[in-house]
């Protein structure tokens, strides 16, 4: 395939296609939005309006199995991201896929061997690993400044009010709440950074039973206790109902960790630097991230434009792109969205049992 003939179809037209990825798309040259696809006729014409792209369809199918398509980005509802891309697969297609990646470990596993067996490349769009700050904090991470890792903690918050959610909130559609909507990213930095969990127990709340006019089905709140392969101890906390703290890009999302040279503390908000506070001091400081941290290598976009707790998104096509034209592994693929997977299953085997919940050894 020569590098001015990428054909990228969208599976899916909803806010986080357009907000995400179809600004992604952009950004790379010889790369074009070929084909639209989505089930609700209003929500595909405006895309198709506002983006140009001259094939549409309702049906997935007919977008996966044209030879005119090289890739897709599956953004649909969590039911259908395994059906889509084992389509798509079938079909030799490269898939960047939407977290959670599948509705079960099983599925999700299902979907990384058949990628491999076909020779696509596959992503699972973990866009949280292209913040400069975070890709900083796991540069030093791997460098050693943290020590012997002791506590990794992550604290998702969100007010999202009594408005309704959509397929979000039923849980034949999405599977979970905000464990597999929010929560599903927290555990990836925990793999980032600390590796394999070992052991987990998990408590979940719902604490509205109808939002708009339909039944709430899923948890709005989650918290996890884990220990680590490496012997370290993690704990998560996320919801939707932290009243007064804004949400998205505007809302708290920290990640602390702690070892025996120093700790480190994250927050997206504040995409170009992290605190730390070594051992023997007494205060965290603020370190810079270096500018080499600032845009994925290779990425054309300019971190000065636009604003950058959102623009950092656009470096996830980048990569996706990057890694077809040169048939390496895309940097987050299919494995780490099982892994996550994995995870997201012992939460809610630990929901019901009220037990701790012992994980398979992937290291």
């Amino acid at each position: 395939m020569g590098k001015l003939e990428l054909n990228v179809a969208l599976i899916g037209c909803g806010a986080v296609a357009l907000q995400n990825h179809v600004p992604g798309l952009a950004q790379c040259p010889g790369v074009r939005l070929a084909a639209l696809c989505d089930s609700d006729p209003v929500r595909l014409e405006a895309a198709r309006r506002s983006t140009g792209a001259e094939i549409v369809s309702h049906r997935y199918e007919e977008i996966v199995s044209r030879e005119d398509i090289h890739a897709v980005i599956i953004a649909t509802p969590n039911v259908t991201h395994a059906p889509i891309a084992q389509a798509a697969i079938a079909h030799g297609k490269h898939v960047l896929c939407e977290k959670p990646l599948a509705m079960s470990a099983c599925e999700a596993w299902a979907m990384a061997d058949a990628a491999e067996r076909a020779g696509i490349r596959h992503m699972t769009a973990f866009t949280y690993r292209f913040v400069p700050a975070m890709r900083y904090l796991a540069h030093l991470v791997r460098r050693g400044d943290l020590g012997r890792p002791y506590h990794f903690r992550a604290c998702r918050l969100q007010d999202w009010g009594q408005r309704p959610l959509g397929w979000r909130q039923s849980q034949s559609l999405a599977g979970t709440g905000e464990l597999g909507d929010m929560l599903s990213h927290r555990i990836d930095f925990g793999h980032l950074l600390f590796g394999a969990i070992r052991r987990l127990v998990g408590h979940g709340r719902r604490f509205m039973s109808v939002r708009g006019d339909q039944p709430n089905e899923v948890d709005e709140w989650v918290a996890v206790l884990a220990d680590f392969r490496n012997d370290a101890t993690g704990v998560w906390e996320s919801t939707k109902l932290a009243t007064g703290r804004n949400e998205s890009w505007r809302s708290p999302d920290t990640v602390e960790l702690n070892g025996s040279e120093a700790t480190f503390v994250y927050d997206t908000r504040h995409w170009n630097h992290l605190w730390v506070g070594r051992a023997g001091e007494n205060d965290l400081k603020r370190i810079e991230v270096p500018r080499e941290f600032w845009t994925w290598p290779g990425s054309p976009r300019d971190p000065h434009q636009g604003n950058p707790l959102l623009t950092f998104r656009y470096d996830q096509i980048w990569e996706f792109v990057q890694a077809i034209r040169e048939q390496r592994p895309c940097a987050v693929t299919f494995e780490d969205g099982a892994r996550v997977q994995e995870v997201i299953d012992a939460i809610l085997r630990s929901f019901e049992t009220h037990q701790w919940v012992e994980l398979p050894d992937w290291a």
